[in-house]
């Protein structure tokens, strides 16, 4: 630590990002390339190398960006399967969905503005794919990519549309037939022991209290984000696609995949994250995680019950956190998370009585947003907005104003290809 404040004191500017880079490859070093292994249950997960982010004026929001997506990525790496080739292997359209709860209303999604396009059906162009991601169970990503049929080879603006707890993405298709319609490549997936990859309707609980007893996956977020990252590989290499135009939004807990997929991968350059973004480690400190901890409630009784407790405590959360998702609620909770993404668009869509995603514990991380947009010049990039009387639910009005947003950002004239 005494080496980091005397080359803070003396490094500015381009000396400082050689710094903090060396500082990030000594770590690989240290840890292996593997990461750290499995821990027992109910261990506290170590704090990664680096010394917290701040946000001293010494610092430039690039340079943090830097940081961030070095030790996130080292992160994601360490609990990851042999690499394979990036191949993307045609598949079969799914006839009967798996849902493992309830199926929710599609009402709001159906609201996105669309072309009138008599025949849309026909005029779509559908792909179902599997794309490789890594050499596991899980490793291959199921996508479903709708555009309209060509009429002239151009390179299209693109969006990734991210499904929330339960669902799959064929649930998304009404929003993804209203952006097709539009001229845009959309492209729904399923997370991580959802849709395809899912055996039952339990497989992500069960996942989730596997990855807490065992500590070797990450299948709440940040597995889903290591394929999020894979996929914008895969896109800006389609020659239907403009790699500086692709977008990703999501519900939930897509909403958290978007969020943390832009913050992590710079090739999504513009995100707009629906009812996702919270402060974990604010929900820990001021008591209000329980919303948080009832969506996936059955995870939680069991670390309850390997940790011979009565109740469900904040202590008991905060483990469970570090154990399955490393950093969560420390170093890439939202206050360091957000300000990455700047000066790339960045709209953020909640409702404010939320007790999921309470709005005071964004209190810190817009500040902290709004900033690093103010030094990167792009202050008109961000906004933030909490629809009022509205809790945990999408609303029309939030598919409009992403829509808006998308269009904004995206739609310029479209690029002939090569």
């Amino acid at each position: 630590m005494m080496a980091w404040r005397r080359a803070s004191q003396v490094c500015s500017g381009p000396l400082l990002n050689i710094f903090l880079f060396l500082v990030v490859q000594i770590a690989h070093i240290t840890q292996g390339d593997n990461g750290p292994s499995p821990l027992p249950v109910g261990a506290r997960t170590p704090n990664l190398f680096l010394p917290p982010i701040t946000t001293g004026a010494m610092e430039s929001p690039i340079t943090q960006a830097h940081v961030f997506r070095s030790e996130f990525l080292r992160l994601l790496q360490s609990r990851r399967s042999p690499k394979v080739p990036l191949i993307a292997n045609s598949s079969n359209p799914v006839e009967n969905p798996l849902f493992q709860a309830d199926v929710p209303s599609t009402k709001a999604i159906e609201s996105c503005p669309k072309e009138n396009i008599g025949n849309l059906k026909e005029m779509l162009k559908e792909e179902n794919l599997h794309l490789h991601t890594e050499d596991s169970e899980q490793g291959k990503l199921p996508l479903l990519i709708l555009s309209l049929k060509e009429r002239t080879k151009v390179r299209r603006p693109a969006i990734v549309f991210m499904h929330g707890t339960n669902t799959n993405k064929e649930w998304l298709r009404p929003w993804l037939e209203a952006y097709a319609s539009r001229g845009y490549v959309a492209i729904g997936l399923d997370s991580r022991y959802h849709g395809e990859r899912a055996d039952c309707k339990t497989a992500y609980r069960d996942a989730l209290i596997s990855s807490w007893r065992n500590g070797n996956t990450m299948p709440f977020i940040f597995d889903t984000v290591w394929d999020l990252i894979k996929l914008a590989e895969y896109l800006t290499q389609r020659d239907d696609i403009d790699p500086k135009r692709i977008g990703i939004t999501g519900i939930s807990l897509g909403g958290m995949h978007a969020w943390f997929a832009a913050a992590a991968d710079t090739r999504y350059s513009v995100a707009v994250p629906l009812i996702g973004v919270q402060g974990f480690r604010w929900a820990i400190d001021n008591d209000e995680w329980e919303a948080r901890v009832n969506s996936i409630k059955p995870l939680f009784e069991e670390a309850r019950i390997d940790l011979g407790k009565n109740v469900i405590d904040k202590e008991l959360v905060e483990k469970v956190w570090n154990r399955i998702a490393p950093g969560l609620a420390s170093k890439f909770d939202s206050p360091y998370s957000l300000p990455v993404i700047a000066p790339r668009p960045l709209y953020i869509l909640n409702g404010a009585n939320d007790p999921r995603c309470p709005l005071g514990g964004l209190e810190v991380p817009l500040k902290r947003a709004e900033k690093a947009y103010k030094e990167t010049a792009s202050p008109g990039n961000f906004k933030f907005k909490a629809e009022d009387g509205v809790g945990h639910e999408v609303t029309s009005f939030m598919i409009k104003e992403s829509s808006d947003w998308f269009d904004k950002f995206l739609k310029e004239e479209d690029m002939t290809c090569d």
